[in-house]
């Protein structure tokens, strides 16, 4: 059987995103190893199950204009939660921007909102039905 483990997303800086990703979107940060010259292996992500996001560092030109467009102009990324009132309230005070007002559809509530890159994403809490 075979499953997604991680998912690369570039930042700036890796300390920034750890703080983003677990204080916005309550994440977890799963590891953080030091790889020499000033690298690090950092993965965020559910302890329990998903994919987790390792966070690399973009060090390159091509690298650094593809922070927060790493999807173009499109949803790259999608988080399921429990409480989605208080994920959003904490996401916004960690500086992530809606697109868009809440709204519901038939798989749960919904809202697209960007990263403090601009990466962009579907938070939803999936219907009763969905979980």
């Amino acid at each position: 059987m075979s499953h997604v483990a991680l998912v690369n997303v570039l930042v700036r800086d890796y300390d920034e995103a750890i703080a983003f990703y677990t204080g916005a979107f309550g994440l977890r940060l799963l590891e953080d190893s030091p790889q020499g010259g000033g690298k690090r292996w950092v993965v965020v992500g559910s302890p329990d199950d998903g994919a987790g996001l390792r966070l690399a560092l973009a060090t390159r030109q091509a690298q650094r204009a593809r922070v927060g467009n790493q999807a173009g102009d499109g949803v790259g990324f999608f988080l399921h939660v429990e409480d989605f009132d208080a994920t959003l309230e904490r996401a916004l005070a960690h500086g992530a921007v809606a697109t868009e007002e809440p709204r519901q559809e038939p798989h749960g509530r919904v809202i697209i909102l960007e990263d403090l890159y601009g990466n962009r994403w579907d938070v939803i809490e999936p219907a009763p039905d969905e979980r």
